[in-house]
């Protein structure tokens, strides 16, 4: 087996495989063998089928199974051997490929094009700068956040009389006509009624009336009819629009109060005792989740400095072959074309990254790793209300998670990513600047 390679330049280039019967005839021979073992043919015994026909029958699928398999190991060896990098796939080439008479030819010559990855090394000093934004706490943030905690641990208070148009309704609907559905016991949320004429006609109405009113256009939503009505799928069509419902009980949101049950609530018994201790509780909540934004921020300026810094020269047009290739059926070449520069830009870091880890010798360790897991496994449990779950059952769940590779890596990649930006904040010049949380959130819009 022979592989010759021609530079088109340096990130582009075609692999010829030229394969003789030294290379796969021994393990076609092999493989035909063993079907004669197992072969099953009206008039013969089980192993006893004649070699010769068990050739005639299998020879070429077999042929092109174990071509395929040289092609794949071989193309693989040589990219190890010759330490070649390469981008997506080997895609045979357009030119250098012709038809392949299988029953005919003993010997076979293959074309490939393939993309080569850049080779480069990443140099940067105090000269390259890049912004650390730190957002400002403001009345804004924190209002918002006291505003989560007050729903968050809120309660549906019983009313009188229907006042905001947001309250939720408990009674008995039925629709006016001969045979028409009823529902006992339903319930149907106010605020989420699309017509507002319907919507204000329920302001003022109180418990035990009786209110008429289009359904269908209150609540156009399929699943909000099927709940509202306690029916199948399949009587949707049969519904019409007017509807009389019979209140029984109202409602209302409401959310918690600034008070020592509130504070409990939240942040266990007794450890918050006042008002002013709660919101300091809240501002280093606040603090740490805006620094998480400030790293974010960071590495997103960061990767954009590299990446206009390197300006690394990609096989695009192999890249954009091969993506609509890859892609057949799940989006055309057009799609690919408006996306190709995030890809291009995406695929230009992913090589930077790998560069910085190795030139810098990062490592992330199996504890870390472990440990990051069940830090995410605990915010996961916490938006359930469960922040005390026990160590070895979060450590359990925690390598549950691990055990998913699609998870595994990429809670790896951001530990080698928080890597790298450490790295970078003492080699570049970073800039700290103070803002405004609306001024950094127009940061994003900017791009």
């Amino acid at each position: 087996m022979n592989i010759s390679r021609n530079n088109i330049d340096e990130v582009n280039a075609v692999l010829s495989l030229k394969i003789v019967p030294e290379d796969y005839e021994a393990k076609v021979e092999e493989v035909l063998k063993d079907y004669k073992k197992k072969v099953k043919l009206d008039g013969f015994r089980p192993g006893k089928v004649p070699f010769g026909l068990v050739k005639k029958m299998y020879r070429k699928s077999v042929l092109v199974e174990e071509v395929n398999k040289i092609i794949s190991e071989s193309l693989s060896k040589y990219f190890i051997d010759e330490n070649l990098r390469v981008l997506g796939d080997p895609m045979p080439s357009e030119e250098g490929n012709n038809p392949i008479d299988w029953d005919l030819q003993t010997e076979f010559d293959f074309s490939f094009e393939i993309g080569i990855a850049p080779e480069f090394k990443v140099e940067i000093s105090k000269s390259n700068k890049v912004t650390n934004y730190t957002i400002k706490i403001d009345k804004k943030i924190r209002d918002t956040y006291i505003e989560g905690y007050t729903r968050k641990f809120g309660s549906y208070k019983i009313v009188d009389k229907i006042e905001k148009g947001e309250e939720t309704v408990k009674g008995d609907i039925k629709e006016l006509r001969e045979g028409g559905i009823v529902a006992e016991d339903t319930s149907c949320s106010l605020g989420v009624i699309k017509d507002e004429k319907i919507k204000k006609s329920f302001i003022g109405v109180s418990a035990g009336s009786k209110i008429r009113f289009d359904l269908k256009k209150a609540y156009p939503n399929d699943t909000e009819l099927l709940s509202i009505l306690k029916i199948d799928k399949e009587k949707l069509s049969e519904i019409q629009n007017d509807f009389e419902f019979e209140i029984k009980e109202i409602s209302l949101f409401v959310n918690a109060e600034l008070n020592q049950e509130l504070y409990d609530n939240a942040f266990g018994k007794d450890k918050i005792k006042s008002e002013d201790e709660f919101k300091a509780e809240i501002d280093k909540e606040i603090q740490k989740n805006l620094e998480k934004e400030s790293e974010i921020r960071f590495a997103v300026d960061a990767k954009e400095m590299l990446v206009n810094k390197l300006k690394l020269k990609l096989p695009e047009e192999f890249l954009n072959k091969w993506l609509v290739k890859a892609n057949e059926g799940k989006f055309t070449k057009e799609e690919i074309d408006k996306d190709f520069d995030l890809f291009r830009k995406d695929l230009e870091w992913q090589l930077i990254r790998e560069s910085i880890v190795k030139e810098q010798d990062l490592k992330v360790s199996e504890d870390e790793i472990l440990a990051y897991a069940k830090e995410v496994t605990l915010m996961q449990f916490m938006q359930y209300g469960l922040a005390n779950l026990p160590d070895d059952q979060l450590e359990h769940y925690a390598k549950e998670l691990l055990g998913r590779n699609e998870e595994r890596k990429k809670l790896s990649d951001k530990l080698y990513e928080d890597r790298i930006m450490d790295y970078l904040k003492t080699i570049v010049k970073v800039e700290s600047k103070k803002i405004s949380a609306d001024d950094f959130n127009k940061l994003y819009e900017k791009k």
